[in-house]
């Protein structure tokens, strides 16, 4: 097969991996890839927001499967235009991206599905979001409702942090995306990300992670797009994955199936457990980044079965062979992020690292320039390792993190804490 795989970080480099283990694979084309994917597969120029130029893309270059990884693309409808083109896809629908791309549609569909989650508000306008913050008090999340790249929540701990966060949303601060807001209960508990394929009838288990998005350790900061994650979570025991499949997940793909827009693709549950019992968070219509990274470690070569399978409407003669071992990655990001920072800072001790299947660095961004790697993005790299335990996998990430020369650069030194403590 000749597959092209859209996108250009982290998650991406990692499915180019996995895919690359499989001998179906023949070529590999990502679009627009970086640096480290560049080491691996052919990168292309390409708008992966422009369904016309990547179906245009995909006859030229006689691609046979096209795996999108980042939800943009999904939200602009390229995988609608790839299917009636005639071309097998991995990816939602731009109807059924919804459940990324607008909050309050996620809620909407929990509503009629009897799906557990946060009581809500639906806002449109400033003054009467701020009114509902000052009725409910505080702690309180306030979410733009469009795309954000992960960064459009705000857990306000006081009323006036949510007015503010209100305002930079009607301001314009997250683009589009604020144009509408939700305004959430605060949940207890301990949140998880639980991953399942979907082919529009059939829903498949595939593993559970844990992210770490605040900036600092502890789980303190600001929220980022994720700074380390790890695989299996503990906390997603299979009783609880079992009620979460039962209670939120099969009962939304039924009601999609009944609006007329099946869900075909991978589907990522935020839950909230708190005694035992899952609400949902959020859902993301793609894999976690960096969730993808150590997913895609521990299954390997059978990643590419799973998702043609998935594409192909054949789920339910599909299974997961897992390997009873754990997974981390470490996030090196640039200094300043989830704020203001700089590109272009050289990365150095790169090739002297183990490059086998216990230890990869998975690039998220960054560009070769004059024959080194520089940093091109927020999150820079993923330092991902297996072990048979997760403190066994934790040592090994953290000695390779230890020898990359990237003083730019910062990284939490506690992944995977809730587990290992």
């Amino acid at each position: 097969m000749n597959i092209l795989i859209l996108g250009g970080g982290g998650r991406e480099h990692s499915l180019a991996w996995a895919v690359l283990q499989n001998p179906k694979c023949d070529r590999l084309v990502v679009a627009p890839g970086n640096a480290g994917i560049a080491a691996i597969a052919d990168c292309a120029a390409l708008n992966i927001e422009d369904p016309g130029q990547v179906v245009d893309f995909v006859h030229a270059e006689s691609i046979d499967f096209v795996i999108i990884g980042p939800e943009a693309p999904l939200a602009a409808g390229v995988a609608d235009r790839l299917r009636e083109a005639g071309v097998l896809v991995f990816g939602p629908s731009k109807a059924a991206a919804q459940l990324e791309a607008s909050k309050a549609f996620t809620k909407q569909i929990c509503d009629a599905a009897g799906a557990p989650t946060a009581a809500y508000g639906h806002f449109t306008d400033a003054e009467a979001a701020k009114a509902h913050v000052t009725a409910q008090g505080v702690p309180i999340v306030v979410k733009a409702d469009g795309l954000a790249a992960g960064k459009g929540v705000i857990i306000a701990e006081t009323i006036a942090q949510a007015h503010a966060a209100i305002d930079d949303m009607f301001g314009g601060a997250f683009g589009g995306a604020g144009a509408e807001v939700v305004i959430e209960e605060f949940m207890q508990g301990e949140e998880a990300s639980f991953f399942v394929l979907c082919d529009g009838t059939n829903v498949l288990p595939i593993g559970t992670a844990q992210d770490h998005k605040r900036v600092g350790a502890g789980d303190t900061g600001p929220n980022t797009g994720g700074m380390g994650a790890y695989t299996p979570a503990p906390v997603l025991t299979d009783t609880i994955a079992a009620r979460a499949l039962d209670e939120i997940i099969k009962p939304t793909m039924a009601e999609m199936e009944r609006r007329g827009t099946p869900y075909q693709g991978v589907l990522y549950a935020g839950l909230m457990i708190e005694n035992g019992a899952p609400r949902l968070v959020e859902y993301n219509v793609r894999f976690g980044d960096p969730e993808c990274q150590v997913l895609m470690m521990r299954l390997g070569a059978q990643a590419l079965d799973l998702m043609q399978a998935t594409a192909e409407g054949r789920l339910a003669e599909a299974q997961v062979n897992w390997a009873q071992d754990h997974a981390i990655t470490v996030v090196m990001a640039a200094n300043g992020y989830p704020g203001a920072y700089e590109n272009g800072a050289v990365i150095q001790g790169l090739e002297a690292l183990p490059d086998d299947p216990d230890h990869i660095v998975f690039h998220a961004g960054t560009t070769e320039k004059d024959g080194q790697i520089t940093a091109s993005g927020g999150r820079v790299l993923n330092v991902t390792a297996r072990g048979a335990t997760l403190q066994h996998a934790a040592e090994r990430a953290y000695d390779m993190v230890n020898k990359i020369d990237f003083p730019d650069g910062f990284y939490r030194s506690d992944i995977g804490w809730r587990a290992l403590k």
